[in-house]
């Protein structure tokens, strides 16, 4: 008997991708920087210089990178306001459906996210939307980093089930592609989330503007 063909695999980000949380992530960001009487941004702006690590964008609208004690003030701003207001927040516009679609065509999926575990496992339960996923990771450890060494770490523990080849990463930021690439996978950007369509290009994987795009893409790349 010949080798069994390992299924097509995606792994998917949550914030801004999955989880439609543009405002709470505008707002809490607006609030980190109160507290260093900056300007607020606009979702524009933020898209246009959004970058990680995270310390890095804040150089980009400060003019020099936070000091320790500054970083540790915004990033515990940062992260009370999202908590606050994240519970407004739902998931993109037919998400549900492409979840259920791919599982249903025989098809594997995971979620990685840089949001912290604990609390990431819990709301994505809360959206009744786990069973879709062999796997649902967030992050564990300081936050403001890569995702590129959790998606080495995420994709070995999904086994021999799933092949970094025939794995492509949905994502809305340039470190998506970034993290698939050092794993051995693809990417495809979403163009709802952090970055502006120019960021996303200029990584040089395919970008599109809807989940439903993204997906197809993941299909033919995968296949």
């Amino acid at each position: 008997m010949g080798k069994q063909q390992v299924a097509a695999h995606i792994v998917w980000d949550w914030n801004g991708t999955l989880l439609n949380d543009n405002d709470a992530i505008i707002g809490a960001t607006n609030a980190a920087f109160a507290e260093l009487g900056l300007e607020p941004l606009t979702l524009e702006r933020y898209r246009a210089l959004y970058c990680v690590p995270v310390p890095k964008f804040y150089e980009r609208l400060m003019g020099r990178l936070p000091t320790d004690a500054e970083w540790e003030l915004m990033d515990e701003v940062f992260h009370r306001y999202y908590a606050q207001h994240r519970v407004r927040c739902g998931l993109t516009d037919g998400a549900v459906e492409l979840l259920t679609g791919w599982r249903s065509a025989g098809h594997s999926q995971s979620l990685l996210s840089m949001y912290v575990h604990e609390e990431l496992v819990p709301v994505v339960r809360g959206f009744g939307i786990e069973t879709h996923f062999v796997r649902v990771d967030g992050r564990v450890g300081p936050s403001g980093g890569s995702k590129a060494e959790h998606m080495v770490r995420h994709l070995a523990a999904l086994g021999k089930s799933v092949e970094p080849a025939r794995t492509v990463v949905i994502g809305d930021a340039a470190d998506d592609a970034v993290a698939a690439l050092h794993a051995g996978a693809r990417a495809v950007l979403y163009t709802g989330g952090s970055h502006s369509r120019a960021s996303l290009e200029a990584v040089g994987v395919p970008v599109v503007d809807t989940l439903a795009e993204a997906v197809e893409v993941a299909s033919r790349a995968a296949a």
